[in-house]
C-alpha cells in the first residue's frame, strides 16, 4: 500500500506538469510506451529494475533510448531511475491513467462478450448506457468464449451479467443453498 501511495504522488506531480504544458494525451502515450518497451522483453526488465547496475549507466543508456519520448515521460523515468523506485513505474502509469479519464469526465466501461459484437450494436448498447448514467465511457471489448453466450458490463463497481453463464452460475447457487 505505501507504495501506491507514493506512486499515485509521482502520477499527481506528472499529470500536474502534463495539464500544464496541454499534453495530458502525449505524456500518457509516451508512458505506456516507455512501460510497454520495458515490459516488452524480460531482458530488458530486469536490467531496468535491477538494484546492482549503476544509476548512471541506466540513465545514460535509457535517455538514448527513449530520447523520441515527451520531456515528461522521460524525465520521470530517469528520476525513477535515479531514486531507485523502477518498480513503480506500472502503478504510475495506471493512477496517470485514471486520472487522464477523470479529466476527461470518463468512466471505464468493460464489456465481455463471447463472440465479437458488430461495431453498430456495441455503439448502440454504449449509447444507450451513457444516456441511462449522464457520462461518456472508456469502452474495452474483451471476447471470453467461456461466457457461453450474451453479454457482461462492468461500470466501475456496478455489473450487469447477462450471460449464460452468469445465469448457469445463479443457478448452481440457488441448487446448493437448497
Amino acid at each position: 500500500m505505501p507504495d501506491q501511495t507514493v506512486a499515485r504522488r509521482y502520477a499527481t506531480a506528472v499529470f500536474s506538469l502534463a495539464k500544464e504544458r496541454g499534453a495530458i494525451d502525449a505524456v500518457g502515450r509516451d508512458l505506456h510506451t516507455a512501460l510497454g518497451t520495458i515490459q516488452s522483453d524480460p531482458v530488458i526488465d530486469r536490467f531496468y529494475r535491477s538494484p546492482v547496475i549503476d544509476r548512471g549507466e541506466k540513465q545514460r543508456l535509457f535517455e538514448k533510448s527513449f530520447a523520441a519520448l515527451d520531456d515528461i515521460a522521460l524525465h520521470t523515468t530517469l528520476l525513477l531511475i535515479k531514486k531507485r523506485r523502477e518498480a513503480l513505474l506500472a502503478p504510475i502509469v495506471a493512477a496517470y491513467d485514471e486520472m487522464a479519464q477523470a479529466e476527461r469526465g470518463a468512466a471505464p466501461m468493460t464489456i465481455r462478450t463471447a463472440k465479437p459484437l458488430p461495431k453498430a450494436e456495441l455503439d448502440r448498447m454504449v449509447a444507450r448506457l451513457s444516456a441511462a448514467y449522464g457520462k461518456t465511457f472508456d469502452v474495452t471489448v474483451i471476447v471470453e468464449p467461456d461466457l457461453i453466450g450474451g453479454i457482461r458490463v462492468a461500470l466501475g463497481d456496478r455489473v450487469i451479467d447477462g450471460t449464460i453463464s452468469g445465469r448457469l452460475d445463479g443457478i448452481a447457487r440457488l441448487l446448493s443453498t437448497n
